[in-house]
């Protein structure tokens, strides 16, 4: 994997992300790029050409690709930590 996991999240024009994947008829759309619309809105472009204009208060759900937070034991991924004599 590539150090990242993707997770679903719930967005709306205020909190959607490029990036994030929106999932439209059974087909997954990655936004690339988004404009503000007037009265709040946003309109998202997607790398295949299409758009989607989002109202001000549409809510979606789209899967958002994250990095990982480190572990709080300091241990890394795949070693066991050294233990302390």
């Amino acid at each position: 994997m590539n150090g990242r996991d993707a997770i679903g999240v719930t967005v709306a024009p205020r909190t959607i992300h490029g990036g994030d994947q929106l999932l439209i008829a059974g087909r997954a759309f990655t936004i690339t790029d988004m404009t503000a619309t007037p009265h709040g809105g946003r309109r998202l472009d997607f790398t295949g050409g299409e758009s989607f204009t989002m109202k001000a208060h549409t809510v979606l759900y789209a899967t958002r690709t994250i990095r990982p937070a480190p572990d709080r034991t300091g241990a890394r991924s795949g070693r066991p930590r050294p233990r302390a004599h």
